[in-house]
């Protein structure tokens, strides 16, 4: 297994996580934007005020092989100990186990900064994630049907829960 670090977002990161981010965007379903994010809009997205919500670039050999966060479910005080889980790779970083890793790791993160429930929303379509979230110990627990519309079709999200 490849073995990584992660280092927390600074604005130095923001070029390479918005390169990855609108990768998504104009060519998958995994992001229901239908229009690449400019910088402002990726920084407010990973840098959070509320420093309980953490984002970190995954690297390996000094190289960015994505970014995994937390950020909050929810603005309602009841929701403050579950956080939303997202991980993004570069698409020729799929399938090497990198996912696994940086979801172990914000896990571990999300038991430092209090949270006992994590959330993952995913469109159905994206087999690989629901595969990871899965075998990871996340069940889904709720189903939107056609929810989002993009290239031309209607679109499911499922929510995937994890009790630390």
């Amino acid at each position: 297994m490849t073995t990584l670090t992660f280092e927390e977002v600074t604005q130095q990161h923001l070029h390479e996580i918005r390169k990855i981010y609108n990768y998504y965007v104009l060519n998958t379903t995994i992001s229901f934007h239908t229009e690449e994010l400019d910088i402002n809009q990726i920084k407010s997205s990973v840098m959070n005020k509320d420093t309980r919500y953490k984002s970190y670039v995954i690297f390996e050999n000094n190289e960015i092989m994505g970014y995994v966060l937390i950020t909050q479910y929810k603005s309602k005080q009841a929701y403050d100990t579950c956080g939303e889980v997202t991980i993004y790779l570069k698409p020729n970083c799929l399938g090497q186990g990198i996912g696994k890793q940086a979801l172990s790791f914000i896990e571990e993160v999300a038991k430092e900064q209090g949270f006992h429930t994590l959330i993952a929303t995913i469109c159905m379509e994206n087999t690989r994630s629901k595969s990871l979230f899965d075998r990871n110990g996340y069940e889904q627990c709720a189903l939107f049907k056609e929810i989002g519309y993009k290239f031309d079709r209607r679109l499911d999200i499922g929510s995937f829960q994890k009790i630390l």
